[in-house]
């Protein structure tokens, strides 16, 4: 038992000789070659670092302006950008646009009520190709007027108000057809049709009808008939006959008391 005392009266003690040296230790004056050594950044390298930090600043309020300008300037919203709309059935334009590339689309439709208008500073062409990218159609607006590269089929042809409505084919022939006929009628004006070479007027089963208070036939060469019998001259003829040769040609001839048609006349033997 008086061991034990002793035995812990001695660790009493080497603890408390620690204890004295530890606080000794950290009471000893520093020694003069000790350094200091600061920690952080100091002189140029904080002003540039500042100076970047600023500049990231500026560049993002910049970026974040010009986005802003962008956004209002190109009218963007949630529906689209500017006259352009996307909804469920596809894109809309409304007011004035312009293309400066080709345009491929399926369908182009105005509003209701509203007309659709196609501008150009030369022509405005409309092609139609085939699945093998062939050319089989072509329309072309300048401003002689339309020009249609293949046949055209539509309901109704019209001029503007006062304005004169002319089809024409520069190089090739312009051929109108309609099973159930055509009619062409000029309700206020005359109709004229002419030809460089011959005017064909030909029917396969019926019959060509003219109907007109007067009908002229200008032009016809006169032939000539002599007889004995005659009494006036040529210089005085007033009253011709209408003669027709066996090849179908018409030519006048200086009336007579009977008829003065020849069948031998020059006009039939050399036409």
């Amino acid at each position: 038992m008086d061991r034990s005392a002793d035995l812990d009266i001695e660790e009493l003690k080497m603890t408390r000789e620690q204890y004295i040296l530890a606080t000794q230790q950290n009471h000893l004056p520093r020694t003069e070659n000790a350094q200091l050594y600061p920690v952080g950044i100091y002189g140029w390298r904080k002003r540039c670092l500042y100076f970047f930090v600023l500049l990231l600043l500026v560049t993002m309020i910049v970026n974040l302006a010009m986005t802003i300008w962008i956004l209002k300037v190109m009218n963007f919203t949630v529906d689209g950008m500017g006259n352009l709309r996307v909804t469920k059935k596809g894109i809309r334009l409304e007011g004035i646009s312009e293309f400066l590339l080709p345009l491929y689309v399926r369908e182009i439709h105005s509003r209701k009520d509203s007309p659709l208008v196609l501008q150009s500073d030369r022509n405005v062409t409309v092609n139609a190709r085939n699945h093998m990218g062939q050319l089989t159609g072509q329309l072309t607006v300048g401003t002689e007027g339309a020009v249609f590269g293949h046949s055209v089929e539509t309901p109704h042809i019209r001029a503007e108000p006062s304005q004169d409505l002319r089809l024409e084919s520069p190089t090739r022939s312009l051929i109108m057809e309609a099973p159930r006929g055509i009619q062409v009628s000029a309700a206020a004006g005359d109709f004229k049709a002419t030809c460089r070479k011959e005017l064909h007027l030909q029917s396969t089963e019926g019959e060509i009808f003219l109907n007109a208070d007067k009908i002229r036939l200008g032009n016809l060469p006169t032939g000539s008939f002599s007889s004995s019998s005659s009494s006036s001259s040529n210089s005085r003829q007033t009253v011709y006959e209408l003669c027709v040769c066996p090849n179908g040609k018409l030519y006048l001839s200086p009336a007579g008391v009977g008829s003065t048609c020849q069948s031998s006349s020059t006009i039939c033997l050399w036409s």
